[in-house]
């Protein structure tokens, strides 16, 4: 079966190169275009796309919104990814597109095959955003983010074992399972586990959440490295 792609875009020129791209894979297929955020919306709506390919900055209603509505939306029918087109990987909006549930963005002067592949990835369920690249957008725009009050335990986190905060906390670093795995001298099958867990617990869809919501509570610091 064929993963359902929506072009959202304000540029026409750049639809249709991202429509030839895609409709040359055989397992991908454009199911329509919106040249604004509303439609993206409406067509999500009714088209049933698997994966929504959104531009951050559009006139009217804006990607960051129309990515909130499709997610909110979505949840109970379908559960549509959203993957996010942006110019530039240090664009402030990028952050709060994955705050309203975008499942990561990529750079629109990315090569082809990536843009396929990240299609592929995101419609399987995972996040395509390295989390040392949004290591890098939270240090950037950590004044931002909610301020964090040491007294105050973080929300959720007393629902983690021991072991579970120290995955987290990695993740947190932008370290992949493999490195994970040598860090704490385990396989990487536990680490994976370990995600998992965090993620059902915490109630957050990906990788990129779990990095958001280790700054938002505290957990990670902005300077902080892997």
């Amino acid at each position: 079966m064929s993963t359902r792609v929506l072009l959202v875009d304000d540029q026409p020129l750049l639809r249709t190169g991202f429509r030839l791209i895609l409709e040359a894979e055989p397992d991908l297929a454009v199911v329509g275009e919106a040249g604004d955020g509303a439609a993206a919306v409406e067509l999500t709506r009714s088209l049933l796309p698997d994966v929504v390919l959104m531009d951050i900055r559009m006139p009217g209603v804006d990607g960051i919104e129309a990515t909130r509505r499709i997610i909110r939306d979505g949840a109970a029918s379908h559960d549509p990814k959203v993957l996010i087109l942006t110019t530039f990987d240090l664009d402030e909006y990028v952050i709060e597109a994955v705050r309203a549930g975008a499942s990561g963005f990529l750079l629109k002067d990315s090569p082809p095959e990536d843009l396929v592949q990240a299609i592929r990835i995101v419609a399987a369920g995972d996040a395509i955003v390295a989390p040392s690249v949004t290591r890098r957008l939270l240090d950037k725009f950590a004044t931002r983010l909610p301020a964090v009050r040491d007294a105050v335990p973080p929300p959720g986190l007393d629902t983690l074992t021991d072991r579970e905060r120290e995955v987290l906390t990695h993740v947190a670093r932008g370290l992949s399972n493999a490195e994970i795995a040598r860090e704490l001298v385990v396989s990487e099958t536990t680490v994976k586990t370990h995600v998992g867990n965090v993620l059902a617990k915490l109630g957050l869809r990906d990788r990129v959440q779990a990095v958001v919501y280790a700054y938002e509570t505290g957990l990670s610091r902005p300077g902080q490295t892997g």
